[in-house]
């Protein structure tokens, strides 16, 4: 169990870490960190959103309605409530209640998934990946880009905001093969694979600019930055766990769909703070804390759905 979990998530803290390092001695600045994270957002994060979602089975996903239904709740539910609860309780702005709530909800299932479900759950794995990363890609991620770009308008409609959000390719990349999954058209192996090449890097790259972001100033520990990480790691898993009990059901949805939500939040939170301005200390604080104290939650629910 240990194991499984230091896999997926040793390699994400040693590339924070690079990044630190890499800042510290003055490899790179703010600035390069801005550069990759263009980079991530206009090219590898699109491509690996495509290729994975592309990839997925219309038989699979139709064929498995309650892990649909339990993820779609547990992502797009929490993200609802901690954004309604920024804004009110806490009064703060649009956008960063929108990268607040991301940061909550969006476990990094593109990213991580893949080393930690496929360890845990084999083959099968396949599934709660394609189910989280497609309700994630087409819901959370593009909503929280509107919710930015209409957060630092000034004076633009909100028709032109939602123009400018659907011109993204994070935004239609997802949706793109989204429709050519439900078509039953089997894209290309070939062109899948090499689409993986410079997708793949998209994780990687965004960790290491967060510990670039991370060594230009101290850790933020503040009372969102807890917030945010306790119902990421801890919240959200637990309420979808009590919620399919209660419910009466049973492995394997129980242990697929609780632990997708275990894992940590995702990295993108950081290219959108960074591309947009805002609490970039705190979003690369938030990814950090999550990613460190999941080594414990994620090992703690993998015994609760064993």
């Amino acid at each position: 169990m240990l194991n499984s979990v230091l896999t997926a998530l040793l390699p994400v803290v040693i590339t924070f870490l690079l990044g630190f390092v890499a800042s510290w001695r003055r490899d790179f600045g703010s600035k390069d960190a801005t550069t990759l994270n263009r980079m991530v957002l206009l090219y590898a994060v699109p491509l690996v959103l495509f290729a994975g979602t592309v990839t997925a089975s219309r038989a699979a996903l139709i064929g498995d309605i309650p892990l649909v239904i339990a993820l779609c709740v547990g992502i797009v539910g929490l993200y609802g409530a901690v954004f309604a609860l920024c804004r009110i309780a806490f009064q703060l702005p649009v956008g960063v209640s929108a990268l607040a709530a991301l940061t909550a909800s969006a476990p990094a299932v593109p990213f991580i998934g893949p080393a930690v479900l496929g360890n845990l759950f084999g083959g099968v794995s396949a599934i709660p990946i394609a189910i989280a990363s497609l309700i994630i890609n087409l819901t959370v991620v593009p909503i929280t880009i509107l919710l930015l770009a209409l957060g630092t308008a000034q004076g633009d409609s909100v028709t032109s905001k939602l123009a400018e959000t659907l011109k993204e390719p994070i935004v239609w990349a997802p949706v793109l093969a989204f429709v050519i999954v439900l078509s039953g058209f089997r894209f290309p192996a070939l062109i899948v694979h090499s689409l993986f090449l410079l997708g793949n890097a998209s994780g990687g790259v965004a960790l290491f600019a967060a510990g670039i972001v991370l060594a230009s100033g101290k850790i933020a520990i503040n009372r969102l930055v807890l917030l945010l990480v306790l119902l990421k790691n801890i919240m959200q898993p637990a309420v979808v766990l009590g919620g399919l009990r209660w419910l009466g059901y049973g492995n394997p949805t129980v242990s697929e769909a609780v632990l997708t939500t275990a894992i940590p939040t995702m990295p993108i939170v950081i290219m959108l703070a960074l591309q947009y301005r805002i609490v970039q200390k705190e979003a690369a604080s938030a990814v950090f804390l999550s990613v460190i104290g999941s080594v414990i939650t994620m090992g703690a629910f993998i015994a609760l759905t064993r």
